[in-house]
């Protein structure tokens, strides 16, 4: 599931432009190279995984699919397809997918060269895993009873009472 732009039916409001999952179709076409293939076969991937899937197009027109939050990015690269999962340190990856920022306390990415072969079960997998850690978030941060706040004590803005030590006076 895409999300489309909305258009109005009145002449007042302004143009929104295309939808993302247009701009993503574009990017797509605009790669006519194994990189457009690959693209467009990891995004069929990440809607068939999560047919709920939120397509957004973020920073200069990078791809991005969301649900309660990034799940993944498809920055395309002279040499490489990229995904990056914004959570992938904290999902599992038996089929050992991830191969790129191993080192990063968040996020991992799969980098894709030209001739490989996508695990797509696997992929699915890792998509899943990522929706799950969203909507977990998701689920402590909005069922978490809210703290009040102590109220604030009175300050005293006064001069402090001299302690019985006279300093001399500054010149």
């Amino acid at each position: 599931m895409t999300k489309a732009a909305s258009r109005s039916t009145s002449t007042a409001s302004a143009d929104p432009g295309p939808s993302a999952a247009q701009v993503i179709d574009a990017k797509i076409a605009g790669l006519d190279d194994w990189r457009g293939t690959t693209l467009a076969h990891v995004r069929r991937i990440i809607q068939q995984a999560d047919p709920a899937v939120v397509e957004t197009v973020k920073w200069r027109g990078v791809p991005v699919w969301e649900h309660d939050g990034i799940l993944c990015t498809g920055e395309t690269y002279a040499r490489a397809v990229k995904l990056t999962f914004a959570k992938g340190a904290a999902l599992d990856d038996p089929a050992g997918l991830f191969n790129a920022s191993l080192d990063g306390n968040t996020r991992r990415a799969i980098d894709l060269h030209e001739g490989d072969t996508i695990n797509a079960t696997a992929l699915k997998a890792l998509i899943r895993a990522a929706v799950a850690v969203n909507v977990a978030a998701k689920a402590a941060k909005t069922s978490a009873p809210r703290k009040r706040a102590a109220p604030k004590a009175a300050t005293d803005t006064r001069a402090a009472a001299p302690t019985g030590t006279a300093r001399p006076p500054r010149r």
